[in-house]
C-alpha cells in the first residue's frame, strides 16, 4: 500500500493485486485497499498470484513494463505450521511473476521482496549481514522459501535477459503495518491489559526498519534497474540493531502503560540478530533511513489508536 502511494503521488499508474486471505484480518487488507481506490490511475484486482495464466493476462492488457514483487505468504512461524502455503504463494507466486514477467514485450525491471532470515542464525558480531555473505542454511521454511526465489531470479535473469533486484527486508514496522509482528501483537495485548511473551529470554535484537524508510529504498532501487541479464540482491534495513527489551521499553512509553512480560525460549525458525549493511543500496540509490525506532513506535502507536479505537 505504501509503495502504491508513492508511485501515485509522482504520477504513476498502478495496478494493485492481492488475494485478500485470511493469514491475517482481511478487514485491515480491505481498509489498505480503500486508501488507494479512490485514487486517479489505480486499479485493484483480486487474485492469487500464483493463478499463472490469470497474472499473465493481466500483465498483458495492462502493458506493465515494472513490477514490484512484495506479494508472499510471511512469517516464520506459521511456516512450521503451515507449510505448503509457502509452497503456492511463495514458490508458484513468484515463478508465476517471473513467466510473466519474461513474456511481456519492452519488460524493463521486476523488484521483488526477499528477507534477511536467508542468512540464517548468525552471532551479533558489531558487522552488518552483507549481500556476499553465504545464505546456505535457513532455518525455517520461510527463509528457504525466499532464499529459492532469489536463484530462481539468478536463473530467470540469465535465461531470458530482464533486470531483476532482489531486496532483502529486515523487520519492517509501521502503520498499517502486519498484526503478527511482535510490536504489534505486544501494542495489542498491553492496551487490553494482557502479559506479552518474551522470546528468547528478551536477548534478540532486530534491525527495525520504518515503513517510511523502506518505501525510499523500493522506489530508489526500482528507479535504478541493473544490467540486462542480472538479478541483484540487495539489503534494505536501518542499519541501526535493537534488542528486543529495548524495543518493548520505548513500546511502554509509546503507550504510556508497563507490559506483564513473561518470557519464553527461543520458538523454533527464529533467528538471535538481524542487522543490515546497507552499504551497497546506499551507493546505488542514496538511501538512507532517517526515522529511528523512538520516532517510528510512537507513530505506530498513534495509528493505532486511530485505527481501532
Amino acid at each position: 500500500m505504501h509503495v502504491a502511494e508513492r508511485l501515485l503521488d509522482r504520477g504513476e499508474a498502478v495496478v494493485g493485486v492481492d488475494v485478500f486471505n485470511n493469514y491475517y484480518d482481511p478487514a485491515l487488507k480491505a481498509a489498505r485497499a480503500a486508501r488507494l481506490e479512490g485514487r486517479d490511475r489505480f486499479g485493484m484486482v483480486r487474485m492469487d498470484v500464483a493463478q499463472a495464466e490469470a497474472f499473465a493476462d493481466l500483465m498483458s492488457e495492462t502493458g506493465a513494463r515494472r513490477v514490484v514483487h512484495l506479494a508472499a505468504q510471511a512469517g516464520v512461524r506459521y511456516s512450521i505450521e503451515n507449510p505448503f502455503a509457502y509452497e503456492r504463494s511463495n514458490l508458484a507466486g513468484h515463478l508465476s511473476v517471473l513467466e510473466a514477467c519474461r513474456r511481456q514485450p519492452g519488460f524493463q525491471h521486476l523488484v521483488y521482496a526477499s528477507s534477511s532470515s536467508v542468512y540464517g542464525d548468525r552471532p551479533g558480531e558489531g558487522e552488518g549481514f552483507k549481500e556476499s555473505d553465504a545464505a546456505a542454511e535457513p532455518v525455517s521454511l520461510y527463509a528457504a522459501t525466499k532464499r529459492a526465489c532469489e536463484l530462481m531470479s539468478f536463473a530467470y535473469a540469465r535465461l531470458y535477459g530482464f533486470p531483476q533486484t532482489g531486496l532483502r527486508f529486515f523487520t519492517v514496522y509501521g502503520p498499517w503495518g502486519r498484526p503478527d509482528m511482535a510490536y504489534f501483537t505486544f501494542t495489542q495485548k498491553i492496551l487490553a491489559g494482557e502479559p506479552i511473551e518474551v522470546y528468547g529470554q528478551g536477548q534478540m535484537a532486530r534491525d527495525f526498519t520504518y515503513i517510511d524508510d523502506i518505501v525510499d529504498g523500493v522506489v530508489g532501487a526500482l528507479d535504478h534497474p541493473p544490467e540486462a541479464g542480472v538479478n541483484r540482491v540487495l539489503n534494505i534495513g536501518d542499519s541501526r540493531p535493537v534488542g528486543l527489551m529495548d524495543m518493548i521499553a520505548t513500546l511502554e512509553k509509546a503507550l504510556g502503560r508497563t507490559a506483564q512480560k513473561v518470557f519464553r525460549p527461543m520458538q523454533p525458525g527464529d533467528v538471535t540478530t538481524t542487522y543490515a549493511d546497507i552499504s551497497q543500496l546506499q551507493a546505488l540509490t542514496g538511501y538512507q533511513p532517517k526515522i529511528a525506532l523512538e520516532e517510528g513506535l510512537p507513530r505506530f502507536v498513534d495509528w493505532h489508536r486511530g485505527f481501532y479505537g
